[in-house]
């Protein structure tokens, strides 16, 4: 019993920390002068090579085959994973941040929406309910926008949400698929699509390249090895829960570094959301048995 407990609290902080390292994306984004494909690029090549060798380095053998032999399943995942990346950056320099982490945490939902159309699986109750009240919060969120510019972001993030979406559904659908070795593949196709339009590649100096460094390794790579070493150590449904810390840390490091203020409708719709996901993760956490967590 003193080990599960140990096992339980470890878990916990795993997550918490990745909720953190993932919620540092508008920090960077915020710190670098460069233009979204340009840090894209540089992202993706630290992200996708830090995450690259924690798979070699956990898996061995078996991680490098899961590199090099991708099945068609791990092309989706990698290919919607790196449409969700090139929608996020963009979306964090049009609009709030605060803006995107509300539609960020919509994701949950719409994910259960695509697997009762795609897989056909139940959807209960409380979820569709959850649901609703979830989008009252975005439309709360967007009807604050203020500009072109604002829209644009916005879409742009609901373009991400629902690309995270269908991946989500299509990691359930195939269970078979290396999650982790699908990430670093979208984070280097991230890279290599950004190429062309990337403008400030040549005007990278030492220190932004160091930032670009902490973005990829810290943000990405960490926050992904923290993700999936905590989760087999919790039940899935308390995993999500905590990791749903990410969105209100989001607008907060923000705030912090910049002063950017979340509006009056950014608050109010994010309460709104951020009750919706913790009420229907927390439900469904009660209608499951405890078990032991196993490695």
């Amino acid at each position: 019993m003193p080990e599960v407990t140990s096992q339980h609290r470890t878990g916990i902080a795993l997550i918490v920390a990745a909720a953190v390292a993932w919620s540092t994306a508008p920090f960077f984004t915020r710190l670098l002068p460069f233009d979204s494909w340009t840090i894209l690029f540089w992202r993706g090549l630290f992200g996708g090579g830090v995450i690259a060798l924690v798979l070699v380095v956990m898996q061995g053998r078996r991680g490098v085959r899961d590199l090099i032999a991708m099945r068609p399943s791990g092309w989706l995942v990698a290919g919607l994973s790196t449409v969700g990346m090139v929608t996020f950056i963009p979306s964090l320099q049009l609009t709030s941040v605060a803006n995107v982490a509300v539609i960020v945490a919509v994701q949950p939902f719409a994910a259960a929406a695509i697997a009762w159309i795609w897989l056909r699986e139940t959807v209960r109750p409380r979820t569709l309910l959850a649901s609703g009240v979830a989008f009252a919060g975005v439309v709360v969120t967007v009807s604050g926008a203020g500009g072109t510019a604002d829209y644009r972001g916005i879409g742009l993030a609901c373009v991400m949400m629902l690309a995270i979406s269908v991946m989500t559904v299509a990691i359930r659908r195939h269970r078979e698929t290396s999650m982790v070795a699908a990430a670093a593949l979208s984070n280097f196709l991230g890279s290599l699509v950004s190429i062309p339009f990337a403008q400030g590649l040549g005007s990278v100096t030492a220190a932004n390249l160091g930032v670009l460094a902490l973005f990829g390794i810290c943000q990405v790579g960490l926050g992904l090895t923290l993700f999936t070493l905590g989760s087999r150590l919790l039940p899935s449904g308390q995993a999500s829960l905590i990791a749903t810390l990410e969105t209100p840390l989001m607008p907060f490091w923000v705030w912090l570094a910049f002063a950017e203020v979340p509006s009056v409708r950014a608050l109010v719709g994010g309460a709104l959301v951020m009750g919706a996901v913790v009420a229907d993760i927390a439900a469904e956490r009660r209608t499951q048995p405890v078990q032991p967590a196993e490695w």
